[in-house]
């Protein structure tokens, strides 16, 4: 049962910084289009980031296609850091990037052991 509890912790913390981020960004989309834009997005996906971050948060935490979910955030982590915080002359931006990296693997740990025994997978036959 420690593996099952130390695996819920580890998708509580990792979903909880995707809720949050996708949560905070509601008070300005608009502004999130804007700055996505700087990395050569366009701004109409600000809408679509801003909602996967959520559900994709929501469903880590509670255990819903976890090795899906894992890999696509670990992808977003991956693409997102490159895109916008690669910048060799700024050491702040490079922490973020290697933050970005570590919150990958943490994702693909999470791929490859999938949620544990106490998840909705687990529930479903699919842990």
């Amino acid at each position: 049962m420690a593996n099952a509890s130390i695996l819920l912790v580890a998708r509580i913390l990792l979903g909880l910084l995707f809720v949050a981020a996708g949560f905070g960004k509601l008070g300005d989309v608009s502004g999130f289009g804007a700055y996505m834009a700087t990395g050569g997005l366009p701004a109409a996906l600000a809408w679509p980031v801003v909602l996967f971050e959520i559900i994709a948060g929501v469903a880590l935490i509670l255990g819903v296609q976890t090795r899906l979910v894992a890999l696509s955030l670990a992808g977003f982590c991956v693409v997102s850091g490159l895109l916008y915080h690669f910048d060799p002359a700024d050491q702040m931006q490079m922490t973020q990037l290697l933050k970005n990296l570590g919150l990958t693997g943490g994702y693909l740990a999470l791929l490859i052991t999938g949620a544990g025994a106490w998840s909705v997978d687990a529930r479903m036959g699919r842990a």
